[in-house]
């Protein structure tokens, strides 16, 4: 892995995958592996575009984050949990089911001279944490993920946290429950876009109507 700036968020610099690293072998189990959770592709070692538009936003309004408690949900490289830390959040909790992925993300904030508390597993069967915002960069990617999400979320918006989603218009964005704040060209670097500049959107989730 490489630790370099992210395109279009250079305050925050990641270690990143290149075609030497070797990550596949990370899906094939060790033999002490059987009997675990089923391995995840090495979505933390690249920078999404649903990550890097919502770090974007943030890092250019650090007002939104400014003094508050902060859950950055599926946070994989830990890229939008790190520009809230950046921009002033009062704490940041980021939220990993992928134990590469928590690591990953220990090693990044260090990297970046900023203190993240790692939550490892899946915070989105419980009740919400104690914090005032949600950040969810690219939690829309699946059908079953963001089924998975979603009730959480509203758990969030019925007590009184505010939720801000990043996503550059996957299949499965519940757009009807969006507001649009901001767009940026941003690259999807993990994604079949590649490297290309693509547009991405950061929306507020609102709640249901009735």
């Amino acid at each position: 892995m490489r630790l370099a700036p992210v395109p279009s968020v250079p305050e925050v610099r990641l270690y990143q995958a290149h075609p030497g690293s070797g990550l596949r072998r990370l899906l094939e189990p060790d033999d002490g592996d059987e009997g675990e959770a089923e391995l995840q592709p090495p979505y933390w070692a690249y920078a999404w575009a649903g990550g890097a538009v919502l770090a974007r936003y943030v890092l250019d309004r650090p007002s939104i984050v400014a003094g508050k408690r902060v859950l950055d949900l599926g946070a994989g490289s830990g890229l939008v949990g790190i520009a809230a830390a950046k921009a002033g959040a009062r704490a940041v909790t980021a939220a990993e089911i992928d134990r590469y992925g928590a690591v990953a993300i220990r090693l990044n904030a260090q990297a970046n001279g900023v203190a993240i508390q790692i939550c490892e597993g899946d915070v989105t069967a419980g009740p919400p944490p104690a914090i005032e915002l949600v950040l969810a960069g690219d939690v829309f990617y699946a059908q079953d993920v963001g089924q998975r999400v979603m009730p959480f979320l509203d758990r969030c918006l019925a007590a009184g946290i505010d939720v801000l989603v990043g996503d550059p218009g996957r299949a499965w964005l519940p757009r009807s429950r969006l507001c649009l704040l901001g767009e940026y060209q941003v690259p999807d670097v993990g994604g079949n876009g590649g490297g290309e500049p693509k547009p991405s959107a950061v929306f507020a989730l609102v709640a249901e109507p009735g």
